[in-house]
């Protein structure tokens, strides 16, 4: 159950980092005001939070795993929020990419 647990816990931190960088971006960048800037602030605080709530207890292991969930989670939130179309390399890139995930966070060690 701990790893359905850090997985989700992976999945919610890259709602909160990407899309409070998304947040900040469109604040800025499109010209749509402050509260959507502090808006991403605080979600992007909230993620912080989040990778504290991991059950292992290494923080650059998590962070390091937490790269690979990032690349892949943009990716798709390019997609999804921005009409972005990843082409194959993006997406064998994010493939590569989580199954280093699997390997930092779950594999057997001694």
């Amino acid at each position: 159950m701990s790893v359905l647990r850090s997985i989700g816990l992976f999945i919610v931190a890259a709602l909160l980092e990407i899309g409070g960088a998304w947040l900040v971006w469109q604040g800025v960048r499109e010209h749509r005001g402050w509260v959507w800037v502090g808006a991403g602030v605080v979600a992007l605080g909230l993620y912080g939070f989040t990778a504290t709530l991991q059950p292992d207890s290494h923080f650059g292991q998590i962070l390091a795993a937490y790269g690979g969930i990032f690349i892949a989670g943009s990716l798709a939130w390019g997609a999804v929020a921005d009409g972005y179309r990843p082409d194959r390399f993006d997406i064998i890139g994010a493939l590569i990419c989580l199954v280093g995930v699997g390997v930092i966070m779950y594999a057997p060690r001694h």
